[in-house]
């Protein structure tokens, strides 16, 4: 399972103990980063927020379990220390440390662990290695999230995290992307901020903005100059890739759910629409009940808030040459025996035409199910 260890200038180490894991990354280019809007944002984003503005980073320092999240003056110190942690294990700069934590929020980071285990680790650009990152940077994640696009001139490579509190304003999710591709860092900057707005920020699974969301972009220039447009469109599929991936492991998700607008008057209406139907607790529940309830679909999109026509409105259950139409012009045409057999699957793919424009977005989510109350119900018990 190729990933960032499939990036010319990337190695990479984990380990995971119980809750607690912590990864290490190295590798040195220009960079980008993207952080949480949520005002009751961790430390360590503040600090990074503040470090980024140089635009460079020779490694990445990451741990699960603790969130170190309104812990307010020790936070930030041990947020500090912890770059310091990861300097010394990789030989670098702790300036030049990208820094990210994930898990409970209000609890102290046991930087003595923290400590402990980055000098356990040893740096490879293995398959291995890459898959032991991944998986210390996992909270409720069940499955690990890779992403590799090799281009004709280039690859982009990552590894995320994400199951719940998972919600537009960057998605609990933390991500790690790299490029062998030649980027100057004024355009790293904005190309991140749209493929993210793509993928990460149109991935809903309860609604819930984390504390420590962040997204680190890292171009090591082994592979030369490449053409902008196509380094954008392989980094965008990248990070869709992993935003799917966030969604299909969402907190007992059982089913992804993928919602397709067009006919919008711009991208931003055509955006609300799809992630109001993804947001829906009534969507996702009739998606995990196998329930053909189209109407909570078209009840979404109504208050989108989205200047188009009721009536104009055409809705479609499935994916490829399997979509069965709900509704056509305002008409029900629903066949619902049709719709619940396109329930069935892993994936249910809702298709929404408005007619008012030729704009068009997707958004992913998942079904809401009674593991993700039990989930979330004893997180911290």
């Amino acid at each position: 399972m190729k990933s960032i260890c499939g990036v010319a200038g990337v190695t990479a180490a984990g380990i995971k103990e119980g809750k607690y894991g912590l990864a290490l990354i190295q590798a040195s280019g220009n960079s980008a980063a993207v952080f949480t809007q949520n005002k009751a944002r961790a430390p360590v984003i503040d600090l990074m927020a503040e470090r980024m503005k140089k635009n460079r980073l020779e490694g990445i320092i990451a741990n699960s379990g603790c969130a170190n999240a309104y812990t307010g003056r020790r936070g930030m110190e041990d947020a500090i220390r912890m770059a310091e942690i990861g300097g010394e294990a990789l030989g670098i700069d702790p300036m030049n440390i990208g820094v990210a934590s994930t898990g409970v929020i209000g609890r102290y980071l046991n930087l003595d662990l923290i400590e402990k285990q980055a000098g356990s680790l040893s740096l490879s650009s293995s398959e291995e290695a890459e898959i032991q990152a991944a998986r210390a940077i996992m909270t409720t994640d069940l499955v690990e999230k890779h992403a590799f696009l090799q281009g004709e001139s280039f690859a982009v490579g990552g590894i995320a995290k994400g199951s719940g509190m998972i919600a537009p304003n960057m998605a609990t999710m933390l991500g790690f992307i790299y490029t062998d591709a030649e980027i100057a860092q004024p355009d790293l900057q904005p190309i991140l901020k749209r493929a993210v707005s793509r993928s990460f920020n149109r991935t809903i699974v309860d609604g819930d903005v984390s504390t420590n969301d962040c997204v680190f972009l890292t171009a090591t220039g082994e592979a030369g100059a490449v053409p902008l447009k196509e380094f954008e469109e392989g980094l965008t599929a990248a990070c869709i890739h992993l935003a799917k991936a966030i969604a299909r492991d969402g907190e007992g998700a059982t089913k992804l759910i993928e919602v397709i607008v067009s006919g919008a008057r711009n991208e931003s209406d055509a955006e609300k629409v799809a992630k109001a139907v993804v947001t829906s607790p009534l969507v996702k529940t009739a998606v995990y009940g196998q329930d053909p309830n189209w109407g909570r679909v078209v009840a979404a999109a109504g208050y989108a808030g989205v200047d188009f026509e009721i009536p104009d409105l055409s809705l479609w259950i499935g994916g490829g040459g399997e979509k069965t139409p709900l509704v056509q012009k305002g008409e029900i045409t629903a066949d619902l025996a049709a719709a619940k057999a396109a329930m069935r699957g892993d994936t249910v793919i809702f298709s929404i035409d408005l007619d008012s424009g030729d704009a068009g977005a997707t958004a992913w989510g998942c079904d809401l199910t009674e593991k993700y109350v039990e989930i979330n119900g004893k997180y911290t018990t």
